[in-house]
């Protein structure tokens, strides 16, 4: 390797410990309570060398926001051409999965978007960061429709099905940070897992239900 290439490798590298060190603070302490003085101490670094990698704590958010929702469309790209494959419950599973495998940090990233967008902190970057999701939502939308065409999911506008995983997700997660709720749990990532099970499942129709009259599916 070149000493070039290998000066980018090892920027990148330390970028990512950065990231790894911000996210590891912010969900021990939270969002109020993390200084970039305490990211650089955990990575080992001046804090001068923070910022060579990004220009505020807001830009660190902002990356930590942009790759976890990233790594949501990639991965949902990935389970649609597993879908038509013939795996069709698979986008469904990497929705769920992915939103409600760590519910402190989704709860944590929605905290950090809100704060972000309601003292106007990055309006660019959170615009940005909308035609991810926005883009993620289409594509969805889109492959509700065609399983709803094919008779496999019942028959209801395209974007319930989106807006019901948001609300399961959504649900999920603050199920999961509930004081009240949680001493009622004994098993907390069984019920995790049993809700995912209903998202994975909603709105299926069997090849039977599906082609019967008013099931919503097409008929014979």
């Amino acid at each position: 390797m070149d000493k070039a290439r290998e000066k980018v490798q090892k920027f990148r590298q330390r970028e990512q410990r950065i990231l790894d060190a911000a996210l590891a603070l912010l969900l021990e302490h939270g969002e109020d309570k993390v200084t970039v003085e305490q990211i650089a101490e955990a990575v080992d670094i001046g804090k001068g060398t923070i910022y060579k990698h990004f220009t505020s704590k807001v830009e660190i958010y902002m990356r930590l926001l942009f790759d976890y929702e990233q790594a949501l469309a990639d991965r949902l790209k990935d389970s649609f051409k597993l879908a038509e494959s013939g795996d069709f419950a698979a986008t469904a599973r990497v929705y769920f999965e992915s939103r409600i495998a760590d519910p402190q940090r989704d709860r944590l990233f929605q905290r950090l978007e809100e704060k972000i967008i309601s003292l106007n902190l990055a309006p660019e970057a959170i615009e940005q960061l909308h035609q991810i999701r926005n883009s993620t939502k289409d594509t969805l939308n889109n492959m509700f429709e065609r399983r709803i065409e094919e008779g496999r999911l019942k028959r209801v506008p395209p974007y319930f099905y989106y807006a019901a995983y948001w609300a399961l997700t959504q649900g999920a997660v603050e199920l999961y940070h509930s004081r009240s709720f949680r001493p009622l749990v004994e098993d907390m990532e069984g019920l995790m897992n049993f809700i995912k099970d209903i998202g994975v499942h909603m709105g299926n129709l069997d090849p039977v239900r599906a082609n019967q009259p008013g099931s919503g599916g097409k008929p014979q």
